[in-house]
């Protein structure tokens, strides 16, 4: 690519030019004899061209790994809360019903039931939606004013009970005056449980309501919480503070205390 530009001048300084000079052996003898002899003779000019671009992707492409994008649960597959169903870059696909976009624009079911992909012309005309059906038979989009099914984790069963048999009857309890009373539903004795302990075996022991009424049927007393005048305390404890203090300095006073030695200065 440089030939061509180092031989022009040679060849100028070849030709004789109106003062005569003397051919010279050398090339580089000539080039300079022809740019200094001569005020029409061309110069050497050299142009440094790079090899490649100085950066961007023409620099060496890159070719990093996929991200894994596009459909990960096909139409009709069963999903459940937080399943991602489609990754994009951009709103390629829009949520629809029981579903939610992530940071990243992916789609993911925030109920359990069956994918559907499919379009809404009463929200948008060109958009492209995906959804999840509650169940296999729903088709999306549901109608617009059609109620609409509640997941709270229960399942609908018909109700075929009768009012008599929906009354409770208790025979055994009985209702008295009040705790501790000969009628009283606490006191009604109730037989003991066994209950299983580590590596012994079974024992009976009395049921947790019959413990917790142990005290009461023990008479036990327990003295009334007086919560009494604060100001009043905060002056006794405050005086038993400095009269401690007192009663420290009575102590000390006959022992000899060492005084802080004098501190040297430094030459």
């Amino acid at each position: 690519m440089l030939l061509p530009r180092i031989l022009a001048p040679v060849r100028a300084s070849v030709q004789i030019p109106s003062t005569f000079i003397l051919p010279a052996s050398r090339v580089i003898d000539a080039l300079r004899t022809a740019n200094g002899a001569s005020a029409h003779a061309p110069t050497l000019s050299f142009v440094r061209h790079s090899a490649h671009q100085a950066q961007g992707r023409a620099n060496g492409a890159k070719d990093g790994p996929g991200k894994r994008l596009g459909a990960k649960k096909s139409g009709g597959e069963y999903v459940i809360p937080g399943n991602i169903i489609f990754r994009q870059r951009g709103t390629h696909w829009f949520p629809g019903e029981n579903c939610k976009f992530g940071r990243d624009h992916c789609i993911f079911a925030t109920e359990s039931g069956y994918v559907r992909y499919y379009k809404d012309p009463l929200k948008h005309p060109k958009r492209q939606y995906i959804g999840v059906a509650l169940e296999k038979d729903h088709q999306l989009p549901y109608p617009r004013n059609a109620p609409r099914a509640r997941r709270l984790g229960f399942v609908a069963v018909p109700v075929t009970q009768t009012e008599a048999e929906a009354q409770v009857v208790v025979n055994d309890l009985q209702v008295g005056e009040g705790p501790g009373s000969d009628s009283s539903i606490m006191d009604t004795p109730r037989p003991a449980k066994a209950v299983a302990k580590a590596k012994k075996g079974y024992a009976f022991r009395e049921a947790n309501w019959a413990i917790g009424r142990a005290a009461e049927k023990a008479n036990v007393q327990v003295k009334k919480f007086v919560p009494g005048d604060r100001w009043t305390a905060w002056r006794k404890s405050n005086a038993r503070i400095q009269a401690n203090i007192e009663r420290k300095k009575l102590r000390n006073a006959g022992k000899k205390t060492a005084k802080p030695k004098k501190r040297q200065q430094r030459a």
